[in-house]
């Protein structure tokens, strides 16, 4: 699962990396959390723009007070569930999640630390996902997973769909064969790179990486 990455690129870079020509205003931080707000990539008409949306799909739980917050969902543990199948299987709603790198959990409970994952010589690089618009927070996205390989493992078993910069147009416009076909693949163990850190997971002050939503 990811439930905290990082776009520490402006949007002017990460416009210029996907070839859009719009760089936007954002209010994404550096280190986006479930149910904030960040950046993705889409494709109206043939032509990509930048859109600022919130990370996650809302939620309501059973049993939720009417005027409780939603839950976001911000990880896609599968394609072809009920809450995805509609929106994979058109082109239109996918999306790519621009990333500088992912966080995920390591070491004991209550004293977790923040061990990063980026891409070798990928200073930006893109994660699979789907967008739509919602009545609770407007856009919102949500980042595709996949089994985790040798290099992720041993921290998480799970991990983002990652694509190679050739792969971009395939998963905007490609069949929903090809979206699952992405969904199952492993992604190469010599593009990671680790960094392993002593900062907190969960640090005070600061918005909450809790367990994420995966639907």
């Amino acid at each position: 699962m990811c439930n905290l990455y990082t776009v520490r690129k402006s949007a002017a870079e990460v416009a210029a990396h996907f070839g859009v020509t719009n760089p936007i205003q954002t209010n994404s931080p550096e280190e986006i959390y479930p149910g904030t707000p960040g950046m993705a990539l889409i494709e109206q008409d043939g032509v990509r723009q930048l859109r600022s949306m919130t990370w996650g799909f809302p939620l309501r739980l059973q049993g939720m007070k009417p005027d409780a917050k939603p839950k976001p969902v911000n990880n896609i543990a599968d394609l072809s569930g009920r809450m995805w199948v509609g929106l994979a299987r058109k082109p239109q709603w996918r999306c790519i999640i621009p990333v500088t790198a992912f966080a995920e959990a390591e070491g004991p409970k209550g004293a977790k630390t923040r061990t990063w994952f980026s891409l070798k010589d990928e200073p930006i690089f893109a994660w699979a996902g789907l967008w739509r618009v919602s009545d609770e927070w407007g856009p919102v996205y949500s980042g595709a997973m996949t089994n985790a390989n040798a290099a992720v493992a041993p921290v998480h078993d799970r991990m983002p769909v990652l694509l190679h910069r050739e792969e971009y147009d395939q998963w905007l416009h490609g069949s929903f064969e090809d979206a699952l076909a992405f969904q199952k693949r492993t992604f190469p163990v010599d593009g990671i790179e680790i960094e392993r850190t002593q900062e907190l997971w969960v640090r005070k002050n600061t918005a909450s990486a809790e367990e994420p939503t995966l639907l």
